[in-house]
This record gives C-alpha cells, structure tokens and sequence, in this order.
C-alpha cells in the first residue's frame, strides 16, 4: 500500500511508477540525453525500464511519473530515495525530465509541487540532492528551489540541501 499521494498541478500529474509503465519508461530512458548525468545508460531493452520501475518499488523512499496534462503523456520522473527517517531524516531527490519539454519550467512546478511530500508525509528535516558539474540546467533549477550548493565538490559533485527550517522560516 503506498503512502505517496498522486499530485496535480496545473499543468502536470504525478502518480508513483508501477510496472504497467514499462514502456513509457523504456522509450524516455532509451534517450541518451535524458540519462547523460545519470548512474545508468540508456535502456536498450524493456527489462531494463522493468528493473528500474522496480528499484522504485522496492526502495523505501517514491518515485513520481511525471504526466503532462494537456496529452496524458509521460515525461520524467522524479522523487525520493535513500531514504532515511531517522531522526534527523534526510532523503535525496531525483529528477529526469524528457528533452523535448526542456526549459518550459515543468520541472520547477513539478518539484515545488513534491517537495512538500517530503516534509509532510515522510517527515523530512533536508532533502539532498547531487549534480555534476556540467549539467548547469539542474543547478539552476535547485537555485530556484533555494537549494544551497555546498562550498566543495564531493566524489567531483556538486552537493545541495534543502532544509526544512528554511522553508518555514520563508
């Protein structure tokens, strides 16, 4: 039974990934622009798209698919893992957007959106989030979100927090 609420937001629909999402999930991570700053190469077989809806499954934390509203098209994901609710808790979050909706702000509405999922369902103190170097538009994005980037790089990346008491204090 999952503990994830679906999200609306004008524009978009996030719902937990199952595996009847196969194929949308195949044919999006098959595209080596979507999976360039990723841990993973792009899928070139449909147990690939299974293994990874299926990581999502089992990993305590969720992972969102994200739908736009206007087609009901699937268009990335994104959502929370190592997860843990020790106090203090703490989560990572993850995104992957289609190329094709690029720089229309989807992601920004889809995050502002699930971040709350974080404080109010998983009772998270921080979120953390990693990036490389070279993908600038993910920095940004977390800048907007009023991530802090810490000062040094760790493993070559840039490593981001979002805490709660930031949040409530705003």
């Amino acid at each position: 039974m999952t503990i994830f609420p679906p999200i609306e937001t004008k524009r978009l629909y996030l719902r937990e990934l199952t595996l009847a999402d196969r194929e949308s999930v195949f044919q999006h991570f098959a595209n080596p622009n979507v999976t360039r700053f990723m841990d993973i190469d792009p899928c070139c077989h449909m147990e690939e798209a299974e293994e990874i809806i299926q990581f999502h499954i089992q990993d305590p934390g969720c992972r969102y698919g994200i739908f736009n509203k206007m087609h009901n098209r699937f268009i990335g994901t994104a959502g929370y893992h190592c997860w843990n609710p020790n106090s203090p808790s703490s989560a990572e979050i993850g995104f992957d957007l289609s190329p094709s909706y690029w720089g229309q702000g989807l992601m920004q509405e889809a995050l502002e959106a699930m971040i709350p999922v974080g404080w109010n369902v998983m009772n998270l103190d921080w979120v953390e989030a990693t990036v490389e170097q070279e993908n600038t538009q993910s920095q940004r994005l977390l800048d907007k979100l009023k991530f802090v980037k810490s000062d040094e790089l760790q493993q070559g990346l840039f490593y981001y927090t979002l805490h709660r008491e930031s949040i409530i204090s705003d």
